[in-house]
Formats: C-alpha cells, structure tokens, sequence
C-alpha cells in the first residue's frame, strides 16, 4: 500500500508542474481559444496502469487440514492506448467514450496459514482487455492555458487473452466504476490531457465452476478456498486531442 501512495505521490507531483508549466509559458496568449466550443472532438490516448485483486476468502479448510490465503504483494505497470469521443454538452459537462486495450499482468501468491511451512504457490495471470468507458466530465472554468476537471462513469472490460487452466481462473468479462481528475492543458496545436483515474470492479471475476480440475483437488483447493474477488485499477493516461 505504501508503494502505491509513492506512486500516486509522484503522478500528482508530475502532474502539478505540468500545469504551472503550461500556465506560465506564454500565459498572455490564449491558445486554441475556441476549442471547447466545438461540439465534439476526436482524440487519442497512451498511459499506463496497475492492476489488483481483492480476495475475499471463505475459510474452507482441506481434507488435510489446510486452509490457504491468497494475495497480490506487488503491482506490476500495464500499458494501455484508447480513441476519444467527446461530446459537448454544455460549458461545463461533456460525455467521453474512450475505446482502447489495456494489457497487464497480476502476480498472485497463495499461502497454507495453517501451516507456514509449506512452499508458497505463486500464478501470474496475464490480460488483454478490450475495454469500453464511458464517462461524464466536469469542466472547471478555464484559466489561462489549463482547465481542470472531474470525471466519473462506467467501464464494462472483456479479457481476450488466452486462458488456461491453472490454480485461479478469472472469468472473461466484468464492468468497473471510474472515478478520476485531470487538467486540459492548451499548447499552440493540439490539447495536452493528463489523468488520473481509479477503477472498481463491481463482479466477482473468480470462475468457481472448475470442471478442469475435477481431477486435481490439490489445485481446485485454491477456488475453493475463496469467496469471491474484485478487480481494481490505477490508470494514467496522456490524452492528445
């Protein structure tokens, strides 16, 4: 948890002296001084992003004696790319869809409580999400060459990376609330936009029904042990529009 705040820390920091840049350089000269009266825009985005789990167990306990915990200790950064459609609503209220991919990993180590002893078992899931946000944004008012705003919204994300059978297996889709902040920076050609967004899933990605392990009870124990598990994610992204 430490080392996310770290991150978070510097992402605000980074996106701090980007906007005083932006407001001190040339700040007499309104750039692109019509841009937001347009009715919708296009645009496109890069970024980066970490990917969590959040297990919820059930304490079942094996024909052994075992009961096992899972966790993510560690957060590996994603990459992720997306288009941008943006609808004016008014002044102060658009409307975004911003198709893209987002590709990432989660390192996932399961524990036997009852018995420190045993081996650690570790799985990297890997993923490729097709994913579909869209979000409704608030506009501060302009100052000089910068506008922050506020944004929130839903984010349905498929997995169409290939799975395979091993001790967990998410399910292929799932749908996220967004909440994030970011600030439109106006240069000569083009608006520069970082952000910040926080992602919750709201399913349990966790597929219970292992048919593929009917066989394998050593492994099915890992399902077993849990209750359900949402997904969580921290995106930054550099929109271009």
């Amino acid at each position: 948890m430490k080392r996310v705040k770290h991150i978070l820390l510097c992402i605000i920091g980074l996106i701090g002296a980007a906007t005083a840049s932006a407001q001190n350089f040339n700040d007499k000269l309104m750039n692109r001084p019509y841009a937001d009266l347009r009715r919708w825009h296009l645009g496109f985005s890069v970024g980066l992003h970490t990917e969590d789990l959040r297990f919820t167990h059930n304490g079942f306990v094996t024909d052994e004696g075992e009961t096992w915990f899972m966790e993510q200790p560690s957060f590996s950064p994603g990459f992720c790319v997306n288009g941008l459609f943006d609808l004016r609503l008014n002044d102060y209220f658009s409307l975004r869809f911003t198709p893209g991919m987002y590709f990432g990993n989660r390192e996932i180590t399961m524990v036997n409580t009852s018995d420190p002893e045993t081996p650690r078992l570790k799985q990297n899931i890997k993923s490729a999400f097709v994913v579909l946000p869209v979000d409704l944004k608030f506009n501060a008012l302009r100052y000089r060459n910068s506008r922050p705003y506020l944004l929130a919204g839903v984010m349905p994300a498929f997995d169409v990376a290939k799975k395979r059978s091993d001790f967990l297996k998410l399910k292929s889709s799932d749908i996220y609330l967004e909440v994030g902040f970011g600030c439109d920076l106006y240069l000569p050609y083009f608006k520069f936009v970082p952000e910040i967004k926080f992602c919750f899933g709201l399913a349990d990605i966790i597929q219970h029904d292992r048919p593929d392990l009917t066989d394998d009870p050593g492994t099915l124990k890992i399902t077993q042990s849990l209750r359900r598990a949402t997904s969580q994610m921290v995106v930054l992204t550099f929109y271009f529009e």
